[in-house]
């Protein structure tokens, strides 16, 4: 048997290294193609996302995992925290997206801001010092990282921030328009979801004072009555309405009966916690809930607001000055209302019943604190 000659053995010897080329690009391509369905059903999960917290969730739990990147943040430019207070009153929790930020101006973000030019991927090593802001809190072993600006037409709305253990993840040589293309995406479903929530909370609050509505108010009230029903806490009422507020409007007119309405919110919100809410019931009248707060704490709070609207006039739009005083009815929910027996059946309470007798427990009380010559707190006994 003859041995193979020499342009026969380097013949064979380059079949072999193309067979292992090919078998290698096929590998790549079913990665590839992998990736690419992964990130489409990634893009569908986004796109369906119906709420802020929904969306941001399924960026930080889904994107790392398809990506296989060791941390993914993101930062929201939020000039006067309109998003951040939005949110928090429509109910999320930030603490748990910690490796969500918000910054008061795009140029904090780092990106190249000439008008001439569009802001692109910034692509390279960690630097800690440099990189502090996107990664406060960095993974043991950061690398490499991308910072992806997300952009609506012009507007930099904010930063796509991606981490990696790998050092050449990331580095200025490799091409953006895959993650270009995910943060043009992000910055969509961004855009989309919060002028939806910024719509919602215009429909829950009331525009003059900028609180809340009464529909929001009733909404609230029996999700904290259920909430207080399963986790065994204390829930307080106050009825509040600004005392001879018609002599107000009749004295000052209808602009300074505004500006009124608004000082009293302000003074309101001042004394009461994040987690408590505020709303307007009518005309001067309005309803707090205060969370996880006894009778005897609800009227320490109403004391304080009572005093504050009393110690000095309101300053109106027009230079003129006036007294201004409230009364205040509050009234408590108190667990004994809820034996441990009953709580089972809870549900054969019917809820509304409850949230009725408690602003009109608080309303009773608001009564007797005007009969009694006003500006006065009154509990309901």
């Amino acid at each position: 048997m003859h041995e193979p000659s020499a342009s026969a053995r380097e013949l064979m010897a380059e079949n072999e290294t193309l067979r292992a080329r090919m078998a290698y690009l096929l590998e790549q391509a079913e990665r590839n193609h992998e990736i690419m369905c992964r990130h489409q059903a990634f893009d569908l999960q986004i796109v369906g996302a119906g709420s802020f917290p929904d969306l941001i969730s399924t960026i930080f739990r889904t994107l790392p995992v398809i990506s296989e990147l060791d941390i993914v943040t993101l930062s929201l430019v939020d000039p006067d925290a309109d998003i951040y207070t939005v949110m928090h009153r429509l109910g999320v929790d930030f603490e748990q997206f910690p490796h969500l930020m918000f910054c008061e101006h795009a140029v904090e973000l780092g990106f190249d801001m000439s008008p001439e030019r569009r802001p692109r991927p910034l692509l390279g090593p960690y630097a800690p010092a440099q990189h502090c802001a996107a990664f406060p809190h960095p993974p043991v072993g950061l690398q490499s990282v991308a910072l992806v600006p997300l952009l609506r037409n012009t507007r930099l709305i904010g930063s796509l921030n991606l981490g990696s253990a790998d050092p050449t993840r990331f580095t200025p040589q490799l091409g953006t328009d895959f993650v270009e293309h995910m943060g043009s995406i992000i910055a969509i479903c961004l855009e989309n979801v919060i002028s939806n929530e910024m719509l919602k909370y215009i429909g829950l609050t009331d525009s003059l004072t900028g609180v809340y509505n009464r529909r929001y108010m009733d909404r609230r009230l029996l999700e904290e009555i259920a909430r207080a029903r399963r986790q065994g806490y204390r829930l307080s009422c106050m009825y509040i309405d600004i005392d001879h507020f018609k002599r107000v409007n009749d004295t000052v007119g209808h602009q300074g009966g505004d500006d009124v309405l608004r000082e009293v919110c302000g003074r309101i919100k001042a004394e009461l916690r994040m987690s408590d809410a505020l709303g307007r019931f009518g005309g001067e009248e309005f309803v707090v809930l205060l969370i996880d707060a006894d009778l005897e704490s609800a009227s320490t709070v109403a004391q304080r607001i009572r005093a504050s609207v009393a110690a000095q006039p309101v300053d109106l739009s027009s230079g003129e000055r006036v007294d201004v005083t409230v009364s205040i009815g509050v009234a408590a929910l108190a667990i004994s209302q809820f034996p441990a027996q009953s709580i089972e059946s809870a549900r054969d309470i019917a809820i509304e019943t409850v949230a009725q007798d408690l602003v009109a427990s608080a309303d009773a009380a608001l009564y007797q604190a005007k009969a009694g010559g006003r500006n006065k707190v009154v509990t309901f006994a």
